[in-house]
């Protein structure tokens, strides 16, 4: 079972790293904000009219190593692969097109949506190889929203949460998250960024 770096302890449960939802094996680590959901949970979001798409990236070990360049665009993202499959294509966009917001749960399936989305906002449908690396000053194309965990300093995947919803935003929630004592990284709390 790949595990991130930071889970040292073996997991007496291989399922307990691993979302609900899962259908492809080739993952170096589980959507971590997927872990927070169950069938029941999955079930109750549907039965309030809201649509539930998925998508593949097979998350590779680069996404846990650290930003050590000064300028971030001199930073190298590994590429990982990602499978968006026609129907989920057509899901999403028709759910943006009647104004519904489109929520990302976890980082990895926000790069696989705005790797997948051209500059017009359609999501198109397909497999391919991204090394895409979302910082502050990124532009989204499809995503409004976010369900993601706490992560870790000087990570892409701060940076992205970062991109998202401003760099003081975050770092006031994180000052909150330390002070209220919440669980960070892969069996942590979750937050929505609006």
């Amino acid at each position: 079972m790949p595990l991130p770096p930071y889970i040292t302890h073996q997991l007496k449960d291989k399922n307990r790293y691993q979302t609900v939802y899962a259908k492809h094996d080739g993952s170096a680590a589980a959507p971590t904000a997927g872990l927070h959901f169950t069938p029941e949970l999955l079930e109750a979001i549907k039965a309030k009219g809201v649509n539930i798409a998925h998508v593949t990236l097979h998350v590779g070990l680069g996404t846990f190593r650290p930003v050590k360049v000064e300028d971030v665009t001199n930073h190298h993202m590994h590429s990982e692969f990602y499978i968006v499959e026609e129907d989920q294509a057509k899901l999403i966009n028709e759910t943006k097109q009647r104004g519904g917001k489109i929520v990302s749960v976890g980082t990895t399936s926000c790069r696989t949506l705005e790797s997948a989305t051209d500059d017009q906002g359609v999501l198109h449908a397909g497999s391919g190889w991204t090394d895409i690396f979302i910082y502050p000053g990124y532009q989204f194309k499809m995503i409004d929203r976010l369900i993601t965990n706490f992560h870790l300093p000087e990570s892409t995947l701060l940076m992205l949460v970062s991109a998202l919803a401003g760099k003081d935003n975050i770092m006031a929630a994180y000052e909150e998250a330390v002070k209220e004592r919440y669980r960070f990284f892969s069996f942590g709390d979750a937050m929505m960024i609006l």
